[in-house]
């Protein structure tokens, strides 16, 4: 029997450097967006700024050490995305991490 790992996000990262369209903005208030610094927010402001694949508002190295610089504010994206999920697993084998054990 194999079972999903156990994922820690800030020992990860890779769903927010996985692809510069994932990030957007859906459900989220308009007093929710203006709380997110600008530089944060991509020039159209339909979601996070992106350098590449990987969101600006990540710091550090994936799959080593990360976290994110406006986590208590992060969009609802960001939010639905859960360690082990589909949407995990599958930016974690785009970096080549760890599926199973």
């Amino acid at each position: 029997m194999t079972f999903a790992i156990d994922v820690d996000c800030e020992a990860c990262g890779a769903c927010c450097s996985f692809s510069p369209t994932w990030p957007r903005f859906s459900t989220e208030t308009e007093a929710e967006l203006d709380a997110l610094p600008a530089h944060f927010v991509s020039d159209d402001q339909g979601g996070m700024r992106c350098h590449g694949a990987r969101c600006s508002a990540l710091s550090g190295r994936v799959g080593s050490s990360t976290s994110c610089l406006v986590y208590d504010l992060r969009p609802d994206v960001c939010r639905a995305c859960t360690p082990g999920d589909g949407a995990c697993m599958e930016a974690r084998a785009s970096f080549g991490l760890d599926q199973l054990r």
